[in-house]
């Protein structure tokens, strides 16, 4: 017996800039999907002056996240497939038309706030109904509270059967009636015959009437006919030889959008298209080129890639998202000396996110050799404790944050897994929260990194945000010269971020004070920048480092760059260099010099270790 075909979805795409119009088209989407399996994509759209930089979109991008996940709260009844990633561009419409034929869609549903515009997304009217590769319709107006339906027709063309199926869709669900309009000017032919062809349009639709007039001027009839009707829809009339601007539309269809109040939706058929592209001598004018350069992917990357951890504080959504994903995540708490601090945090974290909201599936300390009561506050909260050093020993050890992040791989479970510092004097959930919503939000962000205000304590002074020398006066500025794109990261030394196993497995660890720079740089290599993600946690209050000790802490993060200049380029460098740092100590009557050993060692992939495959491939 043959195998019976899977029907293919009907797609549409809706961008959304605000909940008003997104509510709108999802409500004409909905009218359409009542009958016919489909799915519906809601994409937002930031549009950034273009004397602005991109990056100034990132607040807007932020909003238009929220807008999203309120649409899809509202319309859980749809098929709906939220892309995670907001579109910002000095003109968005080059974004959406490649977006089309990425996701197969069959409509597209556009905005058109004012009669006096002839700009959507950046784009013109004419422009975008010739460029568009499926069919589109563009809404001006509330479609609530409809009784009568206006559809003006000329002949018959695949733009206006476009249009009587959106009309009779509409009418449907507002349970409204349908005036099927064929104005025709006295002594032009036979109007019954004219109308005749429409017939079978009509069967088996009893809302819809059809009526022929016989007018002196056809555009006036119409105009005339639409004071009786809350909403028209009319096919657009396309040429694809240049004319009038305002003959784009077609003169009827231009005077309507002028003329009228009435909501108004402008439909413009594929079909219609492809039968006047090969009739054109020409073919239509090429979407505008998306900009490449690096300041322009930075900038775009900065907009729509940082997050705040308040759009994820919905701790009960992250739960859904994460049963529906089918995932496991993993805390990993790197320890060294904390009793201070190591005890609240467990206790904050384990009761928003195990015990209230069961987010977290296990949360373990890698304790790198703590000589204070650190373990033991952990273990007297019932929190399992591994000391680096006795994971994987046959592999050796060496002493250093990196070291223990790359060993915990081992000894986590999860498929994402948070690392976050225990020396945080403020902690709150955000810190853990807001570096899982990303990943949970967008299956392309494979790594996360927390960004935060950080207070320096100086002679008994509070500078509210004098933290991060060693960011500021070191890494930023060499990424900025080597790495370039990297360089919309706010604190690429930040401790705390989270990634997905499948990512983090295959990159090397370096074990010092370089792991951090090393991650960013070999995510970059391997799975590009849209891959990595930012969010905003606020204020982050902690142990201010000794200036000794941010210099110790710069010696290793430039060595680590070096190095992977050398493997960019295939040189050496470091031969030249010495792995040795001379610290200046300053006795009580006199100062000296001291030398000390300072390097990273490169981890290798934990997917190269095979006793880490043994254990995880059968998972797999």
């Amino acid at each position: 017996m043959a195998k019976r075909k899977k029907r293919r979805l009907f797609r549409i795409l809706i961008p959304v800039e605000n909940r008003q119009d997104g509510e709108n088209l999802l409500r004409l989407a909905a009218a359409l999907l009542k009958d016919r399996e489909g799915q519906v994509t809601l994409v937002g759209v930031v549009e950034v002056p273009g004397e602005q930089p991109l990056s100034a979109g990132a607040f807007e991008a932020q909003e238009r996240r929220r807008v999203l996940r309120e649409l899809e709260q509202a319309y859980r009844h749809l098929p709906l497939w939220v892309k995670a990633r907001v579109r910002v561009a000095h003109a968005p419409w080059p974004e959406i038309l490649a977006l089309i034929p990425k996701e197969r869609i069959d409509l597209l549903l556009l905005p058109w706030r004012s009669e006096a515009s002839d700009q959507v997304l950046g784009q013109s009217i004419d422009a975008l109904l010739q460029e568009t590769p499926c069919d589109v319709a563009l809404v001006r107006g509330h479609l609530t509270g409809i009784d009568r339906i206006l559809l003006p027709v000329r002949s018959r063309s695949p733009h206006v059967d476009l249009a009587l199926r959106i009309a009779d869709a509409l009418a449907e669900a507002e349970d409204a009636e349908i005036t099927l309009f064929h104005a025709v000017e006295e002594g032009a032919g036979d109007e019954e015959q004219t109308l005749s062809q429409f017939l079978p349009l009509l069967r088996g639709r009893p809302r819809i009437t059809g009526r022929v007039a016989v007018v002196e001027q056809v555009p006036e009839s119409i105009l005339h006919e639409a004071s009786g009707h809350e909403v028209i829809v009319i096919g657009a009339s396309i040429r694809m030889t240049p004319p009038a601007p305002e003959t784009r539309l077609g003169p009827i269809g231009a005077r309507l959008a002028a003329l009228t109040h009435q909501a108004l939706i402008l439909v413009r058929s594929r079909r219609g298209m492809e039968v006047a592209t090969k009739q054109a001598l020409q073919p239509g004018p090429l979407p505008m080129p998306i900009s490449t350069s690096i300041s322009v992917l930075v900038d775009k990357w900065f907009a729509e890639n940082t997050f705040d951890s308040a759009e994820f504080a919905d701790l009960r959504w992250l739960l859904e998202q994460k049963r529906k994903q089918g995932l496991t995540i993993s805390l990993g708490l790197p320890a060294l000396n904390e009793e201070e601090t190591v005890g609240t945090v467990i206790r904050t974290i384990r009761s928003a996110l195990m015990e209230e909201v069961p987010l977290l599936d296990e949360m373990v300390l890698i304790d790198s050799g703590s000589t204070d009561r650190t373990v033991e506050i952990a273990q007297e909260m019932g929190i399992p404790v591994y000391f680096h050093s006795q994971i994987l020993p046959q592999h050796g050890t060496y002493q250093g944050k990196g070291e223990a992040l790359w060993k915990s791989l081992y000894v986590l479970r999860g498929d994402i897994i948070v690392w976050i510092d225990t020396d945080i004097k403020n902690i709150h959930p955000r810190f853990v929260y807001g570096l899982i919503g990303p990943l949970l939000r967008s299956r392309r962000i494979q790594y996360v990194k927390g960004f935060y205000r950080r207070p320096l304590r100086e002679a008994g002074k509070i500078q509210a945000s004098g933290g991060g020398r060693v960011t500021e006066l070191v890494a930023r500025p060499l990424l900025n010269l080597f790495w370039p794109e990297l360089s919309g990261l706010i604190q690429p030394l930040a401790g705390e971020y989270a990634g997905r196993r499948r990512a983090l497995e295959r990159l090397p660890f370096f074990t010092g004070y370089g792991v951090e720079i090393g991650l960013l740089i070999d995510l970059l290599e391997r799975f590009g920048l849209h891959s990595i993600a930012q969010v905003d946690l606020r204020m982050r209050i902690h142990h201010n480092q000794p200036l000794l000790a941010l210099s110790k802490m710069s010696f290793s993060i430039i060595q680590v760059l070096l190095q992977r200049l050398e493997d960019r380029h295939k040189i050496r460098l470091l031969e030249e260099f010495s792995r040795s740092m001379k610290l200046i100590r300053y006795g009580a009557r006199h100062y000296y010099l001291e030398v000390e050993e300072i390097r990273d060692h490169e981890r290798p992939p934990m997917m190269e270790i095979p006793e880490y495959r043994e254990k995880f491939e059968p998972l797999a």
